[in-house]
C-alpha cells in the first residue's frame, strides 16, 4: 500500500456506495421522463396492503409500473434518511412492470397471486447479475449468475424485486451495520436500531418503501426488525422454505437451521407471501424441505393460549410487559382463554446458542472479513473465543462470585472453541430441552399458541449491542426449540406508562443478569421512555413445529382483537421520525 493510500476494504466500499446511489440517479431520472416525478395516487398506493395493490390492479384500477414508480419513489427517499438499500433495482423493477401490465392487458390474466407487488429482498438472498455482499468487502463485484430459490418463486408469482437491503456484519448480531454499507437506522427514530439481521428489511416495510419484504432467522432475524420497526413477520419451523441461493459466510453450520420468512405491513401480506414460499419445494429435492404447500387450516373458535412476562435470563421492560399484558386483556375479552405459566429453562437458550456458535472460535463466520475493521457490536458476540482459557476461567468465576451474576457466567463460559465432544453434548442438550419444552408446556398444558415478550426492551440505540447482544435470548429461545413464531406490533413506548416502578430495583424484584439487567436499566441503561417515545413494542406468537399455517391464523385473531393502532400500510412519514435526520 502506498504511503496515504485508503485500505482495499474502503476503497471497494466507496465504490460499491458510487455505484448504488448512480443507479438510483439514473432510475429516477428515468421514472421521471417514462411516468412522471409524482402521481397524484402515490399515497394510495403506499397506503394499500399488497393484498390491496393486486386486487386493484386485477380489477383495472391500477397499473404496476404506477405502484412501482410510487414505492421507488419513497424508497429514494427512505434511503436518504435511514440507508436500508444495497443493491438497486429499480429500473429493472420498473421494465418488470410494465411487461406485467403488456400482458394483463393482453391476457386479462394475472401472473400470480404477487402480480405487481414490490418486494425487498435480504442480501443475502441472489439475484442473477448483482452482488450478495452481506457487507463484506472480499464478496463485491461478485455477482450471482441466478437467483435464489425463493427470489423465483417470488417472480413466478408476479412479484417485483425493486432492491437488495442492509444486514449487520456476519449476520450474528441485530445492529443492522457493515463496512460495506453502513448503518441503517429505525425509521421511527433515526437514533436507534432497526434491528437485524433482515434490519434493511424492517426498515423499508416500516416506512412504506417496500410493499412486502423477504428475511431468515437464525437467531431472531426475522423477529427482531419487526419488533423494533412495528412491522408483521414470521419465522417458519425450520423445513418449510427453501434456501437455495441464500448466502452465509457459515455455510457448515446446521445445528441452529436457519430458515427464510415472509415479513410484511399486515397478517394478510404474512399469509399471502407464505402461500407462495412455502409452495416453491418439488418433492424429493436435495434440501429436504418438506413438500407441502400452504395449508388451509381451521383454529377453534375459543383458543386456549399461554403468556409469560420473563424469560428468566434478563428482565423484561415496562414497555414489553405492557404489550403482552394488552394482548392477553384483549384476547380475554374476545372470549379465549388465557393461562399465565413459567417459562421453563428460559436461560438454557443463550447457553446453548453460545455453545453451538462459537464451536470453531467464530473463525469460519468471519473468515470472509478478511482486511475489513471488524464491527464494535461483534464485541460481545466474539469475546468468549478471544480469551486464553484460564483467563475466560478466571473471568467466569469472578462474574459468578464476586458480582454475583451467573446466568451471564453461563453464557460465557459456553462461548469458546469446542471439540467434537463438546458440539455432539450440545446438540443432545438441544435436543432434550426440545423434548422437555413439549412434555412441560405444550403436553401439560395444550395451548394452542403461547404469547411471549418480544425482546425485553424496544429497539436498542446505535452501539448498544456491543455489551447487550445477550438480551436476545427471548428470540434465541425459539430457535432452539425451532418453533413457528410470528410477531404482531402492539403498542408504542409512552413515558407516562412505561417507566421503571419505585420498587424496579428492590431485593424482591430481582430477575435475570445483574449486569445486563444494569446495562438495561442502571444508572447510565439505555431503557429510557423519553427518548424512546413512540418507538414499537410487539409480542411473538409461538405454535409447534409443523402448525406454521395455524400461527398465521392466530396471528390474525390476536391483531383483529386489539384495538386499532397506528401501524401498517400509510403509519409512517418521514415527520414521524422523532430523531428528525
Amino acid at each position: 500500500m502506498f504511503p496515504f493510500s485508503q485500505p482495499a476494504w474502503k476503497s471497494i466500499a466507496s465504490s460499491k456506495q458510487e455505484t448504488r446511489a448512480k443507479r438510483i440517479d439514473a432510475a429516477v431520472t428515468t421514472l421521471s421522463k417514462e411516468v412522471g416525478s409524482l402521481d397524484a395516487k402515490d399515497e394510495e398506493y403506499l397506503r394499500a396492503s399488497a393484498a390491496e395493490i393486486v386486487r386493484n390492479i386485477s380489477e383495472g384500477k391500477w397499473l404496476a409500473v404506477n405502484v412501482a414508480a410510487a414505492y421507488i419513489r419513497r424508497a429514494v427517499r427512505v434511503q436518504e434518511l435511514h440507508n436500508p438499500i444495497t443493491e438497486v433495482l429499480f429500473s429493472e423493477a420498473i421494465e418488470q412492470a410494465k411487461a406485467l401490465d403488456e400482458e394483463f392487458q393482453r391476457t386479462g390474466k394475472l401472473k400470480g397471486p404477487l402480480h405487481g407487488v414490490p418486494v425487498s429482498i435480504k442480501d443475502q438472498f441472489d439475484i442473477g447479475g448483482v452482488d450478495s455482499t452481506i457487507g463484506f468487502s472480499a464478496w463485491s463485484n461478485k455477482p450471482a449468475e441466478k437467483d435464489a430459490g425463493a427470489v423465483q418463486a417470488i417472480k413466478r408469482a408476479g412479484g417485483i424485486p425493486i432492491c437488495k437491503t442492509n444486514v449487520p456484519q456476519t449476520m450474528l448480531n441485530f445492529e443492522c451495520s457493515n463496512p460495506v454499507w453502513g448503518v441503517t437506522s429505525n425509521p421511527w427514530n433515526a437514533a436507534y436500531t432497526c434491528g437485524g439481521s433482515s434490519g434493511g428489511e424492517g426498515a423499508m416495510l416500516a416506512a412504506d418503501a417496500s410493499a412486502l419484504g423477504l428475511g431468515s432467522d437464525v437467531g431472531g432475524s426475522l423477529r427482531i426488525p419487526a419488533l423494533y420497526c412495528g412491522i408483521y413477520s414470521l419465522k417458519p419451523g425450520a423445513g418449510r422454505i427453501s434456501r437455495q441461493g441464500a448466502r452465509s459466510s457459515n455455510p457448515g453450520f446446521d445445528a441452529v437451521k436457519v430458515t427464510p420468512g415472509p415479513m410484511g405491513r399486515t397478517v394478510q401480506d404474512v399469509k399471502m407471501l407464505s402461500r407462495v414460499l412455502f409452495a416453491n419445494v418439488p418433492a424429493n429435492g436435495f434440501e429436504g424441505i418438506a413438500p407441502v404447500p400452504y395449508r388451509d387450516v381451521t383454529i377453534p373458535s375459543k383458543l386456549k393460549v399461554g403468556y409469560y412476562f420473563e424469560d428468566g435470563f434478563v428482565r423484561t421492560s415496562p414497555a414489553n410487559r405492557r404489550a403482552v399484558q394488552e394482548t392477553v386483556v384483549a384476547l380475554t375479552r374476545a372470549g379465549h382463554e388465557l393461562v399465565e405459566f413459567e417459562l421453563p429453562f428460559g436461560p438454557k437458550a443463550i447457553q446453548l446458542f453460545a455453545g453451538l456458535t462459537s464451536g470453531d472460535g467464530y473463525r469460519t463466520l468471519q473468515s470472509p472479513c478478511g482486511d475489513d475493521p471488524i464491527e464494535k457490536n461483534l464485541f460481545l458476540i466474539t469475546l468468549g473465543p478471544k480469551l486464553f482459557g484460564w483467563i475466560r476461567r478466571t473471568a467466569v468465576w469472578a462474574i459468578e462470585t464476586i458480582m454475583g451474576d451467573p446466568l451471564f457466567a453461563g453464557g460465557l463460559r459456553n462461548s469458546k472453541h469446542s471439540n467434537v465432544a463438546d458440539y455432539w453434548q450440545k446438540n443432545k442438550e438441544m435436543a432434550i430441552m426440545n423434548k422437555e419444552f413439549y412434555e412441560l408446556v405444550w403436553d401439560k398444558y395444550e395451548f394452542d399458541a403461547i404469547v411471549a415478550p418480544g425482546m425485553v426492551c424496544p429497539a436498542l440505540p446505535h452501539g448498544g449491542t456491543t455489551r447487550l447482544s445477550p438480551i436476545a435470548n427471548n428470540t434465541f429461545f425459539y430457535n432452539i426449540i425451532d418453533s413457528p413464531v410470528g410477531v404482531i406490533p402492539v403498542t408504542r413506548v409512552d413515558p407516562e406508562k412505561d417507566q421503571l416502578p419505585a420498587d424496579w430495583s428492590s431485593k424482591g424484584n430481582q430477575i435475570g443478569s445483574p449486569i445486563l439487567n444494569g446495562g438495561l436499566y442502571g444508572p447510565s441503561g439505555v431503557y429510557n421512555p423519553e427518548k424512546m417515545k413512540g418507538l414499537p413494542v410487539g409480542v411473538q406468537v409461538v405454535g409447534r413445529h409443523w402448525e406454521d399455517e395455524k400461527i398465521v391464523e392466530i396471528m390474525d385473531v390476536v391483531d383483529k382483537a386489539l384495538p386499532r393502532r397506528d401501524f401498517g400500510p400509510g403509519s409512517w412519514a418521514p415527520s414521524k421520525d422523532t430523531a428528525g435526520k
